[in-house]
C-alpha cells in the first residue's frame, strides 16, 4: 500500500554569484508570506518572483528569483 508524504519545501535563490538555499520556517506559510518573511534577511528578495515548484531529492524546490536588472 502506498502512502502519500509531504515533501520538504526548500527555497532557493542567488546573490552576488552565490546560490542560498533557505530552509521553510513554517510549513502551512504560503510561498508568498515565506518570501516576505525572507526578505527582512535578504533584502534583495522583496523584489523577488517565485518560479514554479521542481521536485528535486526528494525535496520541492521554489526558486527566488530578482527581477531587478542590472544597471549599465
Amino acid at each position: 500500500m502506498l502512502l502519500p508524504t509531504a515533501l520538504e519545501r526548500v527555497f532557493i535563490f542567488t546573490d552576488k554569484g552565490q546560490q542560498i538555499r533557505l530552509t521553510d520556517p513554517e510549513p502551512k506559510w504560503s510561498v508568498e508570506t515565506v518570501l516576505n518573511f525572507y526578505a527582512n534577511t535578504y533584502p534583495i528578495l522583496t523584489t523577488a518572483k517565485v518560479s514554479a515548484p521542481v521536485i528535486r531529492d526528494d525535496t520541492l524546490q521554489y526558486r527566488f528569483e530578482s527581477v531587478m536588472g542590472t544597471k549599465g
